[in-house]
Formats: C-alpha cells, sequence, structure tokens
C-alpha cells in the first residue's frame, strides 16, 4: 500500500494569499499551486520521497489577457498552479526532505531568500526531541533596511531582499573564499533575520538552530501570518 504524507497550509492573514510549491527531488505533489482566503486552508498529498519547499504569493492579480502574477514571491508561470517553477525572491520558504516508510524527515523555515511573510510548520505526529512546531512570526519587514526592502507603490515594504540577493558579495552569499562554514559567519545583516526569526535559517550555514527533523510519518500544518 502506498504510504502518503499530508502537508496542510492555512491563510492565517487577514488578506488572500496564493501558496506555491516546488518538487526539488522525488514523487510529485497533488498540487503547485491555489488560493487561499483569510481563515482557510487546503491539504496537498505526496508520496514520499519527497523534498521541495512551499512559500506564499501575495497581492495577486491576473491581467485582461488571463496571466496570473503575483507582487511577492510570483513563481513566474503565469498561472496560479506553478508547474515546476520556483519562487522569485524574496520569499519565506517552508522546506522538507520527507523519507519514505516512516523514516527521518527533515524540515525548516528559511529566510536566506529573504522574507515576505511570517510562517510556521508545526508536525503532526511523528517523534524525536527536534519533532517540534518552528515559528518565524516575526515581521521582518517592518525593521528592513533601505538597501534590502522593496516597497509597494504607497512605500510600504512588501518583502525584505537578503543580503546576498541586494549585494551579491561572496561574505553574504557563503560563496567563493566564504564557502564554508568557518569562513561564512552571521552578518549584521542576516542578523536582522536572525533576530525577527531566532528558529529560522537567516543565512545558508545557520544549521545549528534552524534544522529539525521527526521519525515516524508525521503529517505537516503550514501557517501563514501566524
Amino acid at each position: 500500500m502506498e504510504f502518503t504524507q499530508l502537508i496542510s497550509p492555512l491563510n492565517n492573514c487577514p488578506f488572500p494569499i496564493w501558496p506555491g510549491a516546488s518538487t526539488g527531488a522525488g514523487n510529485q505533489l497533488s498540487t503547485t499551486g491555489f488560493e487561499l482566503l483569510p481563515g482557510s486552508t487546503t491539504t496537498v498529498t505526496t508520496s514520499p520521497p519527497w523534498s521541495g519547499r512551499f512559500w506564499a504569493r501575495t497581492l495577486c492579480s491576473t491581467d485582461a489577457s488571463g496571466k496570473f502574477s503575483c507582487a511577492t514571491a510570483d513563481c513566474g508561470s503565469g498561472q496560479v498552479t506553478c508547474n515546476g517553477a520556483g519562487e522569485i525572491p524574496p520569499a519565506s520558504l517552508v522546506e522538507f526532505t520527507i523519507a519514505p516508510s516512516g523514516g527521518q524527515d527533515f524540515f525548516d523555515i528559511s529566510l536566506v531568500d529573504g522574507f515576505n511573510l511570517p510562517v510556521s510548520v508545526a508536525p503532526i505526529g511523528g517523534s524525536g526531541g527536534a519533532c517540534q512546531t518552528v515559528r518565524c512570526t516575526g515581521n521582518v519587514n517592518a525593521v528592513c533596511p533601505l538597501g534590502l526592502a522593496i516597497t509597494d507603490e504607497d512605500g510600504a515594504v512588501i518583502t525584505c531582499k537578503s543580503a546576498c540577493m541586494a549585494f551579491n558579495q561572496p561574505e553574504d552569499c557563503c560563496s567563493g573564499d566564504h564557502n564554508q562554514p568557518e569562513t561564512c559567519p552571521p552578518t549584521n545583516y542576516s542578523m536582522i533575520f536572525k533576530n525577527q526569526c531566532p528558529q529560522a535559517y537567516s543565512y545558508a550555514y545557520d544549521d545549528k538552530t534552524s534544522t529539525f527533523t521527526c521519525t515516524g510519518g508525521a503529517d505537516y500544518a503550514i501557517t501563514f501570518g501566524p
């Protein structure tokens, strides 16, 4: 019998969102994009092994030609479903590696590609000391420095870029001579994200406080805007 795991996004924001999802490896998801009105939820299924990510798109609309697009975290597919396309950063990401046969899953929240919405992920079932709810409830947009901020036409910050995206420097991207944990410590910019969301990845080598695991076939509930 095929084993199925459930991932259930919930919209806790006071406005509509359009979650997107992409597969990095393994089996496919039952859907790659959908609309969630405030307070609503849906369930996405996959048969492990599966690895990939979920994120929420905001400020979305369809133009006269029928092309769908979003002001934050768009996947560029032109449709509500992302159809294999990933997010265009900045975006708050929930990342999974789900093991077959109830093995050990890995999951995290990543702000390495920037921030657009608060998010949490809660395992349902599963076991292990690191099998716990992970939250990013701080609003990075509210403290985003000028050089990282993306604003709407009224000047309100709607997303916050990572320093790597903004400046493309090795020390911010953990690249070049900074491509090892020993040579890529936290920066003043990454600490802005870390201070708002201590459990989330703030830069590439932020593993010690930001990787979580569950054993035994947990399902997962994602809340956008917790």
